[in-house]
């Protein structure tokens, strides 16, 4: 009696987890069938830009509505702790930076696991960390910089949020030079450049927004930041690690939705933000933002932020950064 009844709760659960592939598979066949939503974690900056470029390719794919919705704050913290909280279906994703997922979390409390509430989708490209003034500043150079720092502590400046890898440069060329600054968060590199142009801040940690000002030769650009080699459209400008201090590696843009997203989603997203990725429309777009093309896919997502995160935790220690009560 009771080997019938264990055979045949057996063949309940075999039939259930039939049914549950079958219908996964279905949703990925049949997906996407209404509008799809994409939380920008930051406002009117070359993360919008890009957003809004890779909504546009994906909408003619998928033939719906691809609605980007702008949720700025805390670093891309607020967005992403928005996405955790929707339903996996596929239809509310995110463009986030690593940053929220890598490094904020060892120092501010978040209402989302990083390392367990996301489907990692796909990265596309990175952040660019550039110090600038005004070009009617008489600073010409880092050198020049560096010394009327000194000669003026508590230099304001500005930066696309507390604790983003602009923040977090600049506080390490702070450290390395002994120079004191007082920093004013912004919630994008809009803003900051914005503040600049208005002569709010002294400086700015721009996150490459501020390039079209430094095209327009209303900015200078001094010194170069989140990156090992010098920049392609300034060559002449030095790094930070050129003038013998650590940097702090770039965040990327990366493309998540919430955890538990069909793997027949998933993949299919994957695969579609890819071939838009690579199309000519977003490679000019990237090219106009003078911002390089690193496509990273879910797999290679899934092995390197948990190791991002823990190198972050270390950095931060020897910074001496600790985490907010």
């Amino acid at each position: 009696m009771n080997i019938r009844k264990n055979s045949r709760l057996c063949i309940m659960a075999c039939l259930a987890l039939v049914f549950l592939f079958s219908a996964a598979l279905a949703s990925g066949q049949t997906y996407p069938d209404k509008p799809i939503t994409i939380y920008c974690a930051y406002a009117a900056d070359t993360t919008d830009l890009t957003t809004r470029s890779l909504a546009e390719g994906v909408e003619k794919v998928f033939g719906v509505p691809v609605v980007v919705e702008n949720k700025p704050g805390g670093g891309s913290t607020v967005c992403a702790g928005l996405l955790a909280t929707k339903k996996p279906d596929g239809y509310t994703l995110g463009v986030i930076s690593t940053g929220a997922l890598r490094l904020l979390p060892h120092l501010m409390k978040i209402s989302y696991d990083p390392l367990k509430d996301f489907t990692l989708i796909m990265q596309y490209s990175r952040f660019l960390g550039g110090l600038c003034v005004l070009s009617e500043s008489p600073i010409k150079t880092v050198d020049d910089f560096i010394a009327y720092a000194k000669a003026h502590p508590n230099l304001s400046y500005g930066s696309p949020g507390m604790y983003s890898q602009q923040n977090l440069a600049v506080e390490l060329f702070a450290q390395c030079k002994g120079l004191t600054f007082k920093h004013v968060p912004y919630k994008s590199g809009a803003e900051t450049s914005t503040a600049l142009l208005g002569k709010h801040i002294d400086f700015a940690a721009g996150s490459g927004t501020h390039l079209r000002y430094v095209k327009q030769g209303v900015f200078r650009e001094l010194l170069t930041y989140n990156s090992n080699q010098r920049s392609h459209y300034n060559p002449k400008l030095p790094t930070l690690e050129e003038i013998g201090c650590q940097d702090f590696p770039a965040n990327a843009m990366i493309l998540v939705g919430p955890k538990g997203l069909p793997e027949p989603i998933a993949k299919k997203l994957g695969e579609t933000f890819k071939k838009v990725s690579e199309s000519a429309a977003f490679q000019s777009k990237l090219t106009s933002l003078d911002l390089p093309y690193d496509y990273k896919g879910q797999a290679q997502l899934e092995r390197e932020i948990p190791e991002l995160y823990a190198a972050g935790k270390v950095l931060l220690t020897k910074m001496g950064a600790k985490k907010a009560e």
